[in-house]
């Protein structure tokens, strides 16, 4: 094909893999009733004046199941990274004891369960609108560039057959990262379906 419909096509693929890192990072950031560091991918702390991610600052360890170790590198900043997480929407309750932020989750109830796959769902939908409005904007942009004569109709036709197997490819890799671990294995999977 053309190169010019070449960049167009790993622009959009490009594009289209953002969209699926995107939403594995939203998915790991939702409780999957294990904690895991994800979840506070989210949360900044002002580190001398620049909002800093947390898990920048700190490891983390879940030495059992319910339960997170933070162990700031600085420990200038524990009552900071305390006060990030307590405010934060992930509804737990950190403690320090000047050394380390220990955070106890809360069982799931099954409300929270449900709310949490709802969430999924939802960050799963937005991804593949994303994908498609991609593939959309890509189409026209390779339309025009046949009707300016630029490149062929077959060239188009091939790209454009090029085009939504990558974003079924794409939609499938979305729909895969709902289903699988990442949502934790306590959801039963009939939870997902309609």
């Amino acid at each position: 094909g053309a190169p010019v419909i070449d960049d167009t096509l790993l622009e959009a693929e490009d594009k289209m893999d953002k969209a699926v890192t995107f939403a594995q990072e939203e998915f790991a950031a939702i409780r999957t009733g294990r904690p895991n560091p994800a979840m506070f991918s989210k949360l900044t702390v002002d580190y001398y004046g620049t909002p800093t991610p947390i898990q920048q600052l700190a490891s983390f360890a879940s030495p059992e199941a319910m339960m997170m170790i933070i162990t700031p590198y600085d420990k200038s900043v524990i009552n900071d990274i305390e006060r990030a997480i307590r405010d934060s929407d992930l509804g737990v309750n950190p403690a320090t004891d000047g050394m380390i932020v220990r955070v106890v989750m809360p069982q799931l109830t099954e409300e929270r369960r449900r709310e949490y796959i709802k969430t999924a769902k939802t960050k799963a939908e937005e991804a593949r609108v994303a994908i498609r409005n991609i593939r959309r904007h890509t189409n026209q942009v390779l339309d025009k560039m046949a009707k300016d004569g630029d490149v062929g109709e077959d060239d188009v036709k091939r790209a454009e057959k090029h085009l939504d197997d990558a974003t079924q490819q794409h939609v499938t890799r979305i729909d895969d990262l709902l289903n699988d671990e990442n949502m934790g294995e306590e959801i039963p999977k009939e939870a997902y379906l309609k």
